[in-house]
């Protein structure tokens, strides 16, 4: 009897060891580390206090949103230093780099520190933004060289959790700092970095082994995001409507927390499962299985024998779609060209519109409360455009073969008419608006980085989804600071003639009526429109690659573990 109690404790503490040694575990933290990586879409919560403290016209705002989506976008380094250091190192860096930024904004609009220079203020946003594409590159491209056959549904999930931090977010600051905006950005400066420390040895790449129910695991974790972000979505609802106290955002808090956490319950049942089938008998291999490995030593044996190419010649000879490029190989193809026009298009336009959303219901009337319900709930809408573009994408692919990239036309298109409806504004069009703009922004990240691992293989992809994403800062530097942001300040300079003033006489630049951004929005959904049509050029050139069986390889890697 003493034998068996005694083994009883050691058998749990074995099993604790492989569910946080084990894929799901390092999923269910992965959850976690993205939930707090969505920082970057926070800006047009805070915009307002950086503008009125600190004194800044639209034009200057515009820039910092610049800096911040820039420092969101261009992940080339992390990914770089993904390639040759462990994930550990990765995530520690993008923690320290998450606080240094935004402590120093909120140090700035608290005036606990001498009022920074613009240069100052746009290098703090943009090393704090930076510090997601860390968390992407440790986290995210983890996950998908785990799982690499649900690499759709991952990604929907991974960047899903991402778009809801928005409004965990919300309701974590209510909860503990109250209705103040400026902790908010202490808010966003310590916990995603604290999340990163406590998950930093928990999360790296492991052998795939594809489990048969592994599809059916990734819908438990889907409906349990979507309860989250009803639960969230009803939240934001009822507090612009109700005064809530301080004990009830805790209590609503404590709820978003038994959701973050269920999904550890699912990754323990899946490793007791796995726990179980090891204590069972394994029968000796087969004749057939021995032969098996042998057979496929040859080919390897044949690829070692392999001589080196030249560089030039290397690039030029590119291999076929869906095998391992090197990184200049990929940067100089087609492909690549075609997703980064359409991705300045597409993500720089969605970026300047979320930047954009507090000023522009400011400039339509709308009441303060209203304006910061629709802000919040983009997240939301953000998230579900992940999910959806996620699940839903590889659904098409498995079933039907229909080539991921004309998802990614569709939410262009879904966009331009977003666009529009700010453009030229009906009563509620602004909610409509920020519903069909949430959603085809979410969508596009997740396909994006689907379509690149797809096209172009995984054994590079650290660096490679880095730099996909680098048309989108300066999509937003040029449709934001040079089009919105100076469309912007040119009609509230209208309005300061009109009523005879200059700019010297007023501290902030503010124009009210649906003529603030009618032209600029147009350019918008012009812009987002040809950003669709390149994207269906790539839908012509690949139909033929997704009718192909595209995940046979790691099926056979898998089989020859």
């Amino acid at each position: 009897m003493a034998k068996m109690s005694s083994s009883k404790p050691s058998e749990s503490l074995q099993f604790a060891v492989q569910v946080v040694q084990g894929r799901w575990f390092t999923v269910v933290a992965s959850f976690l580390i993205m939930a707090g990586a969505g920082a970057a879409f926070l800006f047009g919560v805070y915009s307002k206090q950086i503008k009125s403290t600190l004194g800044y016209d639209q034009s200057t705002l515009n820039l910092l949103g610049f800096f911040k989506d820039l420092g969101a976008n261009v992940g080339v380094l992390s990914g770089l230093i993904g390639e040759v250091t462990p994930t550990w190192f990765v995530l520690l860096v993008g923690s320290a780099m998450n606080f240094t930024g935004y402590f120093m904004i909120w140090l700035a609009v608290t005036g606990k520190i001498a009022k920074p220079k613009v240069w100052q203020m746009c290098m703090y946003i943009c090393i704090g933004a930076n510090s997601q594409n860390f968390a992407n590159t440790g986290a995210l491209v983890t996950c998908v060289k785990n799982f690499p056959e649900s690499r759709g549904v991952m990604l929907g999930l991974l960047k899903g959790f991402t778009g809801l931090s928005g409004a965990m977010f919300n309701q974590i600051y209510l909860a503990v700092y109250g209705n103040d905006s400026k902790s908010l950005v202490l808010l966003i400066a310590w916990l995603p970095a604290a999340l990163s420390v406590v998950f930093v040895y928990t999360i790296r790449p492991m052998k795939v082994v594809r489990q048969p129910n592994e599809l059916r695991v990734f819908y438990h974790f889907l409906y349990i995001s979507i309860a989250l972000a009803l639960f969230l979505m009803v939240m934001t609802i009822m507090q612009k409507q109700i005064a809530f106290s301080q004990a009830a955002y805790a209590g609503s808090v404590a709820v978003v927390c038994v959701f973050l956490f269920l999904p550890l319950g699912i990754a323990i049942r899946e490793e007791l499962l796995l726990w179980n089938l090891k204590k069972q008998p394994v029968d000796p291999p087969t004749e057939v299985a021995v032969q098996k490995p042998e057979a496929t030593e040859q080919p390897k044996t044949e690829k070692a024998e392999k001589t080196e190419t030249p560089c030039f010649a290397e690039i030029c000879n590119k291999p076929p779609r869906g095998e391992d490029y090197t990184i200049l190989q990929a940067l100089l193809s087609v492909d690549m060209l075609i997703l980064f026009i359409a991705t300045l298009c597409g993500l720089g336009s969605s970026l300047t519109a979320v930047d954009n959303l507090g000023q522009i219901g400011e400039s339509l009337g709308y009441p303060t409360k209203t304006i910061s319900s629709f802000i919040s709930l983009v997240s939301i809408w953000n998230y579900f455009g992940r999910v959806f573009s996620g699940f839903v994408s590889e659904s098409l692919l498995v079933r039907w073969k229909m080539p991921r990239p004309l998802m990614m036309t569709l939410a262009l298109l879904l966009s331009s008419v977003g666009h529009l409806l700010i453009a030229f504004p009906v009563p509620g069009s602004v909610y409509v608006a920020s519903v069909i703009i949430g959603i085809s922004f979410g969508a596009q990240l997740p396909l994006l980085f689907a379509i690149i691992s797809e096209l172009f293989g995984l054994k590079y992809y650290s660096t490679l989804f880095n730099c996909g994403q680098l048309a989108s800062p300066l999509g937003s530097y040029i449709l934001n600071v040079k089009v919105t942001g100076m469309l912007y300040d040119r009609e509230a300079l209208k309005d300061l003639a009109r009523k005879g003033m200059t700019r010297s006489s007023v501290k902030e630049l503010i124009c009210i009526g649906s003529q603030c951004y009618r032209l600029s929005f147009s350019i918008l959904a012009a812009v987002t429109f040809f950003g669709a049509l390149v994207s269906l050029v790539l839908v012509i050139r690949t139909r033929e690659f997704y009718k192909s069986d595209i995940y046979k390889k790691f099926r056979e890697e898998s089989e020859d573990l």
